[in-house]
């Protein structure tokens, strides 16, 4: 039975780079000292490939060589071929060096306001060869992320402390507030009750948010089921909802007072907190860099913004 096109590929795969240096030199001693193998070795394994493919890969031309056409059709697909190979082990080197490493970074959309930012500036200062990729997108979204290996790293509130799959490690807490338009009812007041908040039209994000969970429990204990008028996948935009007067929500704090125009943010009596975390993949499948950048998070030696309330370097 002939073979494949898969089976033959198999075959000729470990001499790609012999005739990629052959494509590349014109030349069967010259490949075969940029390999460091013997000429007539070289010219056996040259043979071999022809035999294979059945078609002459190499015919004379003066004193060195010159590509058959399927010569040329090999060689080309060898060097790209080639080419994908290194790349790919540059990546593994690099993932394997904590000094040049990557860091796939996932968080809540709230969180890249200041969070995220202030703990990589700090760390490249002392890192600088580390590359970040940064992925945003829901708490359930970044779970699963989490828990199948795509993110090695992940930011989120409230801490999934019931996950086997998952490590978590306490940051910081986070106060959440009443955002309302300044011509609401509440706009003047010091601090409100989640009760009043009854009957009230609330924006809020979407299921399956971080937020939204914090916002349905609160309004669970307070006896009351929530009255939401909009739902949204980011809470710039309900804070902006805010804005326009079309509802109001509970939000973290945006920056000092009267730092969104049309929005005034009042405290919840008794305040309410959410805990910020840091979550990556139970067992010892962090990288190099993944690890390194874990210790530097966990240190809480990081100013992390305004509204952050950091736990002190060692606490659980």
């Amino acid at each position: 039975m002939d073979e494949s096109d898969e089976e033959l590929a198999a075959r000729l795969a470990s001499d790609l780079a012999l005739i990629a240096a052959v494509g590349e030199t014109g030349h069967v001693t010259r490949a075969a000292e940029l390999l460091g193998i013997p000429q007539p070795t070289a010219s056996r394994r040259l043979a071999a490939l022809a035999d294979l493919v059945g078609a002459p890969l190499v015919l004379p031309a003066g004193r060195g060589i010159r590509l058959t056409r399927a010569g040329r059709v090999l060689a080309a697909a060898s060097a790209r071929a080639l080419g994908s190979v290194t790349a790919a082990v540059r990546e593994v080197r690099e993932e394997t060096d904590p000094g040049t490493g990557r860091v796939v970074l996932g968080f809540l959309h709230l969180l890249g306001r200041t969070l995220v930012p202030s703990l990589i500036r700090d760390f490249r200062e002392r890192h600088p060869g580390i590359r970040f990729s940064l992925v945003q997108g829901s708490r359930q979204t970044m779970l699963r992320a989490a828990r199948e290996g795509e993110i090695d790293l992940v930011f989120l509130a409230p801490m999934p402390l019931d996950d086997p799959g998952l490590v978590s490690r306490r940051l910081a807490d986070q106060e959440l507030v009443l955002s309302v338009p300044g011509s609401h009812r509440f706009a003047a007041r010091r601090r409100v009750r989640a009760a009043e908040l009854a009957g009230e039209e609330l924006v809020t994000l979407e299921p399956g948010y971080g937020l939204r969970q914090i916002t349905d429990d609160l309004c669970a204990r307070a006896g009351f089921e929530p009255r939401i008028v909009f739902e949204g996948q980011e809470s710039e935009t309900v804070r902006g909802l805010v804005a326009a007067g079309l509802g109001v929500a509970i939000l973290p704090r945006s920056g000092p007072p009267g730092s969104l125009a049309g929005v005034m943010e009042i405290p919840l009596s008794p305040p309410v907190f959410r805990t910020i975390g840091v979550s990556w993949p139970a067992g010892e499948r962090l990288t190099p860099a993944a690890r390194v950048f874990r210790e530097h998070v966990c240190a809480g030696v990081t100013d992390l913004g305004p509204g952050f309330r950091g736990e002190p370097p060692g606490s659980p």
